[in-house]
Parts: structure tokens; sequence; C-alpha cells
């Protein structure tokens, strides 16, 4: 067989690459986790009865703001890295201004707080359950995530991983702010992070095992 023969069957049936793939799947992801979370607290946990009173305020959108922005971050990165050689890029800046961020916040609170008044402002009423309902929570993203991931090629699989457990923890922690009645920034810096370590610690360690291809 010629060479210009063989290079002909080969090429031959070739599809093109479908462009939008990684759109679609995690558009899809995203959409699942978020709307599984949600059906899930308003169904199971239930909405905080003052919801509409408390939406009014700036401190409730600073509050939806630190999950939204993490849930951006991570999404950015694990699109990113679930392609091969790619690095996470500009979304690993906006997680982790979003972590300072609510980090200062806290620290401020905590300093210009009654002496008396700390231990409440940190653990609420509510910590012991928090950064399990969170986790909980962040199940059908996780899954949903990981269908994205296993769909396409990525490389450095505990990273992604990670950062789709992250992905699927923010998704959980924004539809938990319908249910949480804690408005202090100290808890969201420490409970609201801790319940959002769950699945990213998880998919840290799932990621070479079911991501590998």
């Amino acid at each position: 067989m010629k060479t210009d023969d063989f290079l002909t069957m080969l090429a031959s049936g070739v599809e093109p690459v479908d462009r939008w793939v990684l759109a679609r799947r995690f558009s899809l992801a995203v959409l699942i986790g978020l709307l599984a979370a949600t059906l899930l607290v308003i169904s199971v946990l239930g909405v905080r009865p003052d919801l509409a009173q408390v939406t009014t305020t700036p401190l409730f959108w600073a509050k939806v703001a630190f999950p939204a922005a993490l849930l951006l971050g991570a999404l950015c990165m694990v699109t990113r890295l679930a392609r091969p050689g790619i690095t996470p890029g500009a979304g690993q800046a906006l997680a982790g201004v979003a972590i300072a961020a609510v980090w200062l916040g806290a620290v401020y609170v905590w300093v210009m707080a009654a002496p008396d008044a700390r231990a409440s402002i940190i653990f609420g009423k509510t910590w012991k359950i928090c950064p399990l309902l969170i986790a909980a929570l962040s199940v059908p993203g996780f899954v949903a995530v990981f269908w994205a991931l296993r769909g396409m090629a990525p490389t450095r699989l505990a990273l992604a991983g990670a950062c789709g457990g992250l992905l699927s923890g923010a998704m959980a922690t924004l539809a938990y702010c319908l249910h949480c009645p804690e408005m202090e920034v100290p808890f969201w810096g420490i409970w609201y992070l801790a319940g959002m370590l769950v699945p990213t610690v998880l998919g840290a360690f799932l990621g070479p095992r079911w991501l590998r291809w």
C-alpha cells in the first residue's frame, strides 16, 4: 500500500471535534447541581421564614456572594483542567480573593465585637450541622461534575477532582443560604468553608481513580 493511500484510509470517516461539548457538559452539570441542591433545601430543610426580609439587607447578599464567587472560580478552573495540559488559570485567583475577603471581614467583625459575644459570632447556633448539611447537599452536584469531567480529557487528575469537588460544594452552599439563619461573617468563613472542604478533599482523592483515561 502506498503512503498516500494509507493516509487517506486513516483520514476517512473522521468527524470534526464538537467545540461546544465542554460548555454543554458543564452547563448541564451546574444546572443539575444547583437545581438538586435547591430542591433539597426547599423540600427537606425548608426556607428560612424571614427570607423576604433578609434579602433586602446587604449582609445577606454578601453571604450569597461568597459561595457564588467560589462557584465561578471553581468553574473556571475545572473547565480548564478538563483539557489536557492546561493550568487552572485565573479561577484560582478569584477563589483566593473570595476566601481572603471573607476572612478579613471575619477578623474585623471578631475584633470589633464585645468579648462575651465573640464565641457566638463564630459558632452561631448551627455550627455542628452546617458543614454536614453542605456536604450532603453537594452530592448531586459532585456526581454531575465528575460525569462532565469523565467525558473530557483531564491530565492533572487530583487537582481537577479537587476543583470539581469545590464546585459542587459551592453550589450546595449557595442553595443552603436559603435555609441558613446565620448572618455573621466569621461563621461563613469557618463553617461554610469547612462544608465545601469535604467534597474538595473527596474530589482530590477520587480524581486519580475516577478520572483516569
